[in-house]
C-alpha cells in the first residue's frame, strides 16, 4: 500500500501583524437623529457610540480590505506573493460570485494563493483566525491573509431605531504564520439558527431583483409593512432579543475558550468582544470576572459596529495606541447573525 506523503504539520502558529482600515469620515449621532427621532444622549446612552465610520461614495468594501491587508502585511513585514491563501470575512460584498478574497488576492498581487470568502456576520473574522490556524498547523500554508471587512451603510435605512443608527464602514486585517509554540488557542464556535429571525435582511436579493423585473414576490407578511417601504435590502434586529441571547450565551462560550486554551479568567490581559453595543460589552465584564485591570476593547464609541471587521480593528486600535502590548493575552469574542458565534484566546502580536 503506498502512503501518500504529507506536509509535516507545525507546533503552532500566531497572529504576527494587524492592520487597519475605517471609512473616512466619522458622523457623529447628531446628524442621525432626525430621522429616528432620537437624540445624541440617547444613543450614548443606549449604544455607547458617539461617531461611527462611514466610506466615500467612492470607496468600495475592495478598497478598505485591501488598505487594511497592506497595512497588516507592511507590519508583519512579508509580500503578498509569500501568501498562501486569503481568508475574507464579509456580508457586504454584493456579488456571489467571484469570491471578494479572489479580487483581493489579484489587487495585493499575491495570486497565486487559494482565496475564498467567509460568510458568519460578526463572528466571521473568528471564523476566519480558526481556519487560517488550522491551516498553518496542518502545513497546508505557511501564511495565511485573513480579512473582516463590511461596508455596512449600505445596508441602513436611515428610519431604522433597531440596528441602522449603530452601523459603520470599516476592514481589519491579521497576518497569520507558523510558531514554535502555539499563539492561537482552540477556537470554541458554533451557531443557533433558531434564532436566525433576530437579525436580519429585510428582502432577499432575488426578491428585490423580481420586483425590478415586475415578477411577482413571494409574500413575507412578517415583513408586509417593512417591504413595502424599501427600494432595496436593509437590516433589522430585535435588539431585546439579541441582547438576552448575548448575555445568557456568550459567557459560557467565553469560559469554554478560556479553558481551552488551559487558562483562567485571570490570565487574561486583553478583552475584545464583537463592537455590537457597549452595554453588551460591560454586562459581558461583570459576567466573566476578568481581573480590574484588563484592557477592554471599546473601538465601537468611535467608528460604530463593523460587523466582521470589529474585532481586528478593536484589537488594532488598542496595540497602535499603546494600550495593549505585544505579548498580550487576549480573549476575542465574535457573535452575531445566525446566530453564529466564535472565539480565541491569542497572544497579541
Amino acid at each position: 500500500m503506498t502512503a501518500l506523503r504529507l506536509a509535516p504539520p507545525v507546533a503552532g502558529s500566531r497572529i504576527v501583524a494587524i492592520g487597519g482600515s475605517r471609512g473616512e469620515n466619522l458622523v457623529p449621532n447628531n446628524d442621525i437623529v432626525g430621522p429616528i427621532n432620537s437624540s445624541d444622549e440617547w444613543i450614548v446612552q443606549r449604544t455607547g457610540i458617539r461617531t461611527r465610520a462611514r466610506a466615500d461614495e467612492g470607496t468600495s468594501v475592495l478598497d478598505l480590505a485591501a488598505a487594511a491587508a497592506e497595512d497588516a502585511l507592511g507590519k508583519a513585514g512579508i509580500e503578498p506573493a509569500d501568501l498562501d491563501a486569503v481568508v475574507v470575512a464579509t456580508v457586504t460584498h454584493f456579488e456571489q460570485t467571484p469570491a471578494l478574497a479572489t479580487l483581493l488576492t489579484e489587487r495585493l498581487g499575491a495570486t497565486p494563493a487559494a482565496a475564498y470568502d467567509i460568510s458568519a456576520a460578526c463572528a466571521g473574522y473568528c471564523y476566519g483566525i480558526a481556519q487560517a490556524d488550522a491551516l498553518v498547523r496542518s502545513g497546508t500554508a505557511r501564511h495565511v491573509l485573513v480579512v473582516g471587512v463590511e461596508r455596512m451603510s449600505d445596508f441602513i435605512d436611515p428610519t431604522d431605531r433597531t440596528i441602522s443608527f449603530l452601523l459603520g464602514d470599516g476592514a481589519g486585517a491579521a497576518v497569520v504564520g507558523p510558531s514554535d509554540e502555539p499563539r492561537i488557542g482552540p477556537t470554541v464556535w458554533g451557531s443557533d439558527g433558531s434564532l436566525a429571525s433576530a437579525i436580519y435582511q429585510t428582502r432577499s436579493w432575488l426578491d428585490y431583483r423580481r420586483e425590478e423585473l415586475g415578477e411577482p414576490v413571494p409574500a413575507r407578511p412578517e415583513l408586509a409593512e417593512e417591504v413595502s417601504q424599501m427600494v432595496t435590502p436593509t437590516l433589522r434586529q430585535q435588539g431585546p432579543t439579541v441582547f438576552k441571547w448575548v448575555i445568557t450565551n456568550i459567557p459560557k462560550l467565553a469560559l469554554r475558550t478560556i479553558e481551552a486554551a488551559g487558562l483562567t479568567p485571570a490570565d487574561i490581559d486583553v478583552f475584545v468582544p464583537h463592537q455590537a453595543n457597549m452595554r453588551i460589552t460591560d454586562q459581558l465584564l461583570k459576567t466573566l470576572k476578568l481581573r480590574d485591570d484588563v484592557v477592554v476593547g471599546r473601538d465601537i464609541a468611535d467608528t460604530g459596529n463593523t460587523s466582521a471587521a470589529s474585532i481586528p480593528l478593536a484589537t488594532e486600535r488598542l496595540l497602535r495606541e499603546g494600550d495593549a502590548r505585544s505579548g498580550d493575552v487576549a480573549l476575542q469574542i465574535g457573535f452575531g447573525a445566525g446566530m453564529a458565534f466564535a472565539g480565541q484566546v491569542v497572544i497579541l502580536p
